[in-house]
């Protein structure tokens, strides 16, 4: 091969994957899904009573705790000092055939994002985009025997207009930072690592599906990786992002709502604790409880904790209930961010999406199990549903507690507010109205 062939075959391995999204975006605005009827979609839905605007009454449900770095974290990572080594032709997955039934979590793209903590060295070390890749450590490393580790859930969708777009990630980056002070693990600068995570989104841009019933998952994680049986902060940690073109996390019943075990037996969260971090081991302790809700014919676990059974948590989501008050009063209502819970940015962003709107009550405040059965006897409960990145809205049909299977009118409303609430988000996620909250990925 002479010089001049291989500086051009370099040239189009360097460019194909911005060859192949020219492509599939050229194709993708001559489907059926093009940019004219989703924008005759968009005046259908703005003719209703819920308007979708680009303010908010409020940026966040509530003030963010801020993120102090140590002291001693040494020098913090910058998006300019990012290198990226791309995937070998040979090292290219095939990508899926049908984006509509993609499972959830079970296919990566080609590329992830690496980025070295090493007190020793300094701090951290510059952030690399590589191939995927198996991860190499130490036996002893810490996330391995005390489970330092925390991880966050993003997604990137791909809108009407082409445009790939992640919704909120600086509340993503907040509450991961959070997690790593609780953790011992070292803190970074969540605008940068969003900035690498871009240029990863740009490179694996031919994974996110060209459809709006799926998107691409985005799974930072942050694992302490000393090479020490010590328990004690980490000296040595690593951050990575992997991505997953996902569909339906989810199974549902014909109706699509989900059935849930409610056993006051088990706890996933207690006070003091990190059930309002994202850290793996608050997961691990649920898998046998959900093998047991399955067991009996039931997709989710509702997590009470106390005496009185509050609702914390629906599987890995928030919970919300939308009911008729003591004074006669619609009124949406989700259990407070007391440390129980983890502060959803679903959560966040339903809160203050409901408030602008001004059509019923929102507030935060304690459920307890005792009050959802006075409310179905009165015929007051309408609607229960879980509410997630994953998922973004899971309506609730039936709940098994104490023995007995509670049915949950969410599904006979009208015009149920989940419905609403789940079409207002994804029209900002996927670009059928400008809002602040989602981010084009350039």
């Amino acid at each position: 091969m002479t010089t001049k062939m291989a500086i051009n075959a370099k040239d189009i391995f360097r460019n194909q994957h911005r060859l192949i999204r020219f492509i599939e975006q050229s194709i993708r605005l001559c489907s059926n899904q093009s940019l004219k009827a989703a924008r005759q979609k968009l005046s259908e839905n703005q003719a209703d009573d819920f308007k979708i605007t680009s303010s908010v009454n409020t940026e966040y449900s509530h003030s963010l705790e801020p993120i102090k770095h140590d002291k001693d974290l040494g020098h913090l990572f910058k998006a300019s000092q990012l290198t990226v080594r791309l995937a070998s032709p040979q090292q290219l997955q095939p990508k899926p055939d049908n984006d509509e039934a993609l499972g959830f979590g079970k296919l990566f793209t080609d590329h992830m994002l690496k980025i070295y903590y090493h007190k020793s060295l300094g701090g951290w070390q510059k952030p690399e985009i590589t191939p995927l890749e198996n991860l190499v450590m130490h036996p002893a490393a810490k996330v391995l025997h005390y489970a330092v580790e925390l991880f966050e859930g993003m997604k990137a969708y791909r809108g009407v207009d082409g445009k790939i777009r992640i919704f909120r990630p600086d509340m993503n980056m907040h509450r991961m930072n959070l997690a790593a002070m609780r953790s011992g693990l070292p803190t970074f600068e969540g605008k940068e690592f969003v900035a690498c995570l871009s240029r990863l989104l740009s490179i694996d841009s031919e994974w996110v599906p060209h459809t709006d019933t799926a998107s691409l998952y985005i799974r930072p994680t942050l694992i302490g990786i000393d090479p020490t049986l010590g328990v004690a902060s980490s000296d040595s940690a690593l951050l990575y992002s992997i991505l997953s073109p996902v569909g339906s996390y989810f199974k549902s019943d014909s109706s699509g709502a989900v059935s849930l075990l409610a056993d006051p037996s088990y706890t996933r969260a207690w006070p003091g604790g990190v059930g309002n971090r994202k850290m793996g081991s608050n997961y691990a302790p649920t898998i046998n409880v959900q093998k047991e809700a399955a067991a009996r014919g039931l997709q989710q676990v509702l997590w009470l904790y106390g005496e009185d059974h509050q609702l914390t948590e629906v599987g890995t989501m928030n919970i919300f209930m939308f009911y008729i008050n003591d004074k006669g009063e619609q009124e949406l209502i989700t259990p407070p961010l007391n440390g129980l819970i983890l502060p959803g940015i679903t959560r966040d962003s339903i809160l203050g999406l409901a408030r602008q709107w001004g059509k019923f009550k929102v507030c935060e405040g304690v459920i307890t199990m005792p009050k959802v059965c006075e409310l179905l006897n009165q015929g007051r409960l309408l609607e229960l549903f879980g509410t997630g990145t994953a998922c973004v809205v899971s309506p609730i049909s039936r709940i098994n507690y104490m023995g007995q299977d509670l049915y949950i009118p969410t599904m006979e409303q009208e015009k149920p507010v989940h419905e609403r609430i789940r079409e207002t988000l994804t029209d900002i996620q996927y670009g059928r109205v400008d809002h602040p909250w989602s981010v084009v990925i350039d």
